[in-house]
Parts: structure tokens; sequence; C-alpha cells
């Protein structure tokens, strides 16, 4: 089981350095190791945290880190 601390740094860092700007959470489960329910809940609190937002496309819901997710969407 992997520490949350960890765990909120490893998501964090991903979404700053992947080539796109939001990921699905089914992404960061397939880049990071440690159980689906653990990275959700970690992820969730950096949204709680106010570094990571949720970003929609209107049918889908993805995270972003906090500034990203806009319009860099290429």
């Amino acid at each position: 089981m992997a520490d949350r601390e960890e765990l909120k740094a490893k998501i964090l860092d991903l979404l700053m350095t992947a080539k796109k700007p939001q990921l699905y959470l089914a992404d960061m489960n397939k880049k990071i190791e440690g159980k689906p329910r653990e990275i959700k809940n970690a992820a969730n609190e950096l949204v709680k945290d106010g570094k990571v937002e949720f970003w929609s496309s209107g049918s889908s819901t993805m995270y972003a880190a906090k500034g990203r997710g806009q319009s860099e969407e290429k």
C-alpha cells in the first residue's frame, strides 16, 4: 500500500508532465503504481486542496493540474 502523500506527489507530477493537459483516472491508474481506489482518493484530495481541478468536455470528466486544463488541448 503506497503512502498517501507519495501518491499525491506522483499524481501531481504526472499531471504537470503529461503530454495532454488533462488525464482520465484510468490513465493515472496505468501510469502510477497503486490500487485504483487509493489513486482516486488521493486525486480527489488534491482537488480539495486546490492543486488539481476537474475538467469536463461535456461528456467526460478528467483531472488537470490547476491552470493547465483550460485551452491547451491541441
